[in-house]
């Protein structure tokens, strides 16, 4: 069974977000990491940082071009995916699970309830 675990939402930037207990799991999602190509360094945030949505997070750079990564919602920076800078290429890998960016602690549930869903995603990606 394991923890009660959301439905994978998604920003127009390209993000993901599940929650678990009020605890929000963010990455860049595999259209993203399809379309920046191979990734080869991502800059992580600082954990600790309080923001709000659409702040920029901080940068995943591909040998196409460098993508920020805003919040898809407002909250603290509570961990980051440390893997990431030894091997960033995981993101291209699993980006939507292994390859997960930050954790942050949400202030505010509705806006969660904002964010497209993955049916919802798919068809903005079609537009």
């Amino acid at each position: 069974m394991g923890a009660y675990m959301s439905e994978k939402k998604y920003t127009k930037d390209h993000e993901w977000v599940s929650i678990e207990n009020e605890i929000a799991t963010i990455g860049i999602s595999n259209h993203a990491q399809e379309s920046l190509g191979d990734i080869v360094f991502i800059e992580l945030p600082s954990v600790g940082n309080s923001v709000k949505a659409k702040d920029e997070i901080c940068v995943v750079e591909s040998v196409k071009a460098a993508s920020d990564i805003y919040a898809p919602i407002d909250g603290e920076i509570i961990e980051v995916n440390n893997n990431l800078e030894n091997d960033a290429a995981i993101i291209n890998q699993d980006a939507e699970n292994e390859g997960w960016i930050f954790k942050m602690k949400i202030s505010d549930s509705n806006q969660y309830s904002e964010l497209m869903s993955e049916d919802e995603y798919k068809q903005f990606l079609e537009q």
